[in-house]
Formats: C-alpha cells, structure tokens, sequence
C-alpha cells in the first residue's frame, strides 16, 4: 500500500519563463495534479505573487531562488522532475547543478538550455537577435525602465505585440490574462557571462529531455534544435503545432509529455 502511494504521487516542479508566474502553468498543473500526482509550481522573485521587487534583484541565483530553496527543503532521498519553460531552462538547470542528486530529470519545454563547457549566457549570445523575425516578436518590450541601471540587470517587459507573438496560437483568453499579469524580469545578461560553466559532475550528468515546440516564433524550431545538438540530451519530444507557450496552446499533449517522463524516470 505504501509503494504504491509513493509511486502514484511523484513530485513535479513546473518553473515558469520571463515575465510570468506559476500562473501560467495552471492547465497543466491541473492536468498533472488529476492524474494523480504533487505539483509545485513556486513564483520566482518578483514574479506572479511574490511580494519581492525586481528593483532588489542582482543576480540570476536570487531570482532563481524559491527553486533551490524547495530543492534544499525535500526529504533525504526524494526525487523530482523539474520542467522550465523558456527562461525557465536556466533555473532548472542552475537548479539541477546544484542538487543533482534530487533530479530524477529535467524537461525543457522550448526552453534556454545551457552546455557545461561555455558561461550560461552563451545560450543567449547564439541567438541572432538582430535577425528580422527575431527583432518584429520583440519590437515592444520595454528594456531598463525598472530597477536599479549602475548595480542591477537590466530590466524587460512584454508588451502586447510581443505577448501576441508568444501566444500566436494559444486561446485569447489566456493572452488577455498575460496581459493583465506579467511583470518586469530580466535575462541577467551580464551575471550570467561572467558565471562559469555549468559542472559536468552536476548538471552535465542529469537526464535532459526536450520539447520541441514547431510553431514557436520566439525561440525558434531551428534554434531549439541547435541548443540540443549543442548539448544533446536523453531524449527529445516534439509539439508541431506548439506556440511558446504549449502550456497554454497544447496544454494535453504536454501534460502527457510530463507524464510520461515522470513516470519513467521516477
């Protein structure tokens, strides 16, 4: 009776992307938690709820922390499954680095995923963001109007176009709830070029699943696709008709894909 309980409820650590919250995961937390298992989905700081200020922020391990804190926290001995969306896949891998131990695996959902040879940032500074699709998705966000210019990172927000753009395919109620939640976040450009690799011993050595998302016209297919040649992973799944946010537009096949890591890795 008790194997089963702990085989039924696996523990799931959904971390949402730039200028979001937990908020954006819950068609798929809900998904996760009816089919049977624990689902946590933390606010990193000064996103959705959380009650800290960007303007406080200094560095991508602060913001990153209510992660590493719900990692610290777990029993000897437990496992999870950490799934990043976007930004996300920096946090789950500094995350997985840290606490290798306690990662059953990793699922980047159209996510940055860094390698274990070059600084965090190198997963930014391949991405061509002058090229013309790139620089039409962001043409609005607003860049360094929060926070402090001369000691922290500069600061982004989404505007409606680019949030337009994220969610090309998802439905418009869940754009019109973006609009109303999102909140300044930052890439942490230059904590994060002047971080070293991530270890090989940590996080070089964690399982590392992706999810492709074909219709993405923020990070694109191509892009996703370079990132995992460039630091191949266990497996590689894929969402064809997946905007960037395939929690909002493709909410099932994702969930199924969650389940299925979670059940086999677990």
């Amino acid at each position: 009776m008790g194997d089963d309980v702990m085989i039924a409820k696996r523990h799931i650590i959904l971390v949402h992307g730039a200028c979001h919250g937990a908020w954006s995961w819950y068609k798929v937390a809900t998904h996760l938690r009816s089919a049977g298992h624990r689902v946590t989905a933390p606010d990193l700081v000064a996103s959705g709820v959380d009650e800290r200020r960007f303007e406080d922020l200094r560095t991508f391990t602060e913001y990153t922390q209510p992660l590493l804190g719900i990692l610290s926290s777990l029993p000897p001995g437990e496992r999870v499954i950490l799934v990043g969306h976007s930004l996300g896949g920096l946090s789950i891998a500094f995350a997985m680095d840290e606490f290798p131990e306690k990662i059953a695996a990793g699922v980047f959902v159209t996510a940055l995923m860094p390698d274990s040879v070059n600084p965090p940032s190198h997963v930014f500074n391949q991405l061509n963001w002058q090229e013309k699709t790139t620089a039409a998705t962001w043409s609005d966000t607003e860049l360094g109007t929060v926070g402090d210019k001369e000691k922290g990172p500069l600061s982004m927000l989404f505007g409606p176009k680019t949030l337009a753009k994220l969610y090309c395919l998802s439905p418009p109620e869940d754009l019109t709830l973006a609009m109303s939640l999102v909140r300044p976040s930052s890439v942490f450009m230059e904590d994060l070029s002047s971080s070293p690799p991530l270890s090989r011993s940590g996080y070089g050595s964690a399982q590392k699943i992706y999810v492709v998302c074909g219709k993405d016209e923020a990070i694109s297919e191509s892009y996703q696709r370079w990132m995992i040649e460039n630091n191949p992973v266990k497996e590689v799944k894929e969402i064809e008709e997946a905007d960037h946010m395939p929690m909002m537009s493709t909410p099932t096949q994702l969930s199924e894909m969650i389940l299925d890591v979670a059940e086999r890795y677990i």
